[in-house]
């Protein structure tokens, strides 16, 4: 008597506790129709291109037409060509550039700009960042004047302080790629100061004065606080740069067209040519997906390095 007394006085379950099977079906539907979009998205943007141009990698094919099996025709013959090999070493030099200069002269420019009492922050903040806002063709068409080797503002200040005869900046190879480089800092190292100035924003205030006390002096306050509350912030620029550099086409195509004596040529533009001028549709692909697997296999080399996904220990 007690136990049917129990049952019936017991509370009856909220709709949130019952059986998950008698839900309808809209609504166990209604989670995966929200997050579609972001599939279907996916799907059609990237894991589709993806698998047609492993496809074509192994076709030969000039955009019209059926595409003709080759097999590894197209990587065998990627692997011979010199070219091909130039333009990995390129693209290695401006990664070098972008890691070795950009990354950390942003990071310095921004704990310049982090600086308290500062005049001026949000004026030198738009200064920094309108390089990476401004079209690459007007940027391009300064540089030209800037670099160029009779009527240039560059050879003119350094005939003018040093005396010398002027560089030839876009025509001879080594300066080529300095010219390129210089244009990768001035236009990339603001967009990064962005993301850095974030992160030490986000740095408590309460670190640097605890250090501060124990007799840390400035630079000890920035490699002991500053940098290790910046790490995933620098994973992040790191990675993002890297990835970047690697599929770098306008900086160098625009502004020496990928040479003189191909000492600019990119992998980018190396596709490009391929693709879109000799109709190689298949051997640009083969060429594509190895960038693609270098460039996969450095960022997690990267991502290993820096401990991204890691869990704090």
């Amino acid at each position: 008597m007690s136990t049917a007394t129990r049952d019936t006085t017991a509370p009856p379950r909220s709709r949130a506790e019952a059986p998950r099977r008698r839900q309808p079906l809209r609504l166990r539907l209604a989670p995966y129709v929200f997050i579609s979009p972001f599939y279907l998205l996916f799907l059609i943007f990237l894991l589709v291109p993806i698998l047609v141009g492993l496809y074509l990698s192994f076709t030969e094919w000039a955009g019209l037409g059926t595409p003709e099996m080759v097999g590894l025709a197209n990587y065998r013959r990627l692997f011979g060509d010199d070219q091909f090999y130039l333009s990995l070493r390129n693209t290695l030099f401006f990664v070098l550039v972008a890691m070795v200069v950009v990354v950390p002269l942003a990071l310095m420019v921004a704990q310049a700009l982090n600086t308290r009492g500062l005049r001026g922050r949000d004026l030198f903040r738009v200064v920094y960042f309108t390089p990476i806002v401004l079209s690459p063709i007007v940027i391009v068409l300064v540089f030209q004047l800037f670099f160029d080797k009779n009527f240039g503002l560059l050879n003119a200040v350094l005939q003018a302080v040093l005396g010398s005869g002027g560089i030839d900046w876009l025509g001879d190879p080594w300066w080529a790629r300095v010219s390129v480089a210089i244009l990768i800092v001035w236009r990339w190292t603001g967009y990064l100061v962005i993301f850095f100035l974030a992160g030490l924003q986000g740095v408590p205030r309460e670190l640097h004065e605890a250090a501060e006390i124990d007799g840390a002096g400035p630079v000890k306050r920035f490699l002991y606080v500053t940098l290790p509350a910046l790490k995933p912030v620098t994973a992040f620029i790191v990675v993002t740069s890297l990835v970047g550099t690697a599929q770098i086409f306008d900086e160098p195509y625009l502004l020496t067209g990928g040479g003189p004596n191909f000492a600019t040529l990119t992998v980018g533009i190396f596709i490009y040519r391929a693709a879109f001028q000799r109709q190689e549709l298949g051997y640009a692909a083969a060429a594509g997906v190895v960038l693609f697997v270098v460039v996969f296999v450095i960022g997690q080399v990267a991502n290993r390095l820096l401990g991204v996904g890691r869990n704090a220990e």
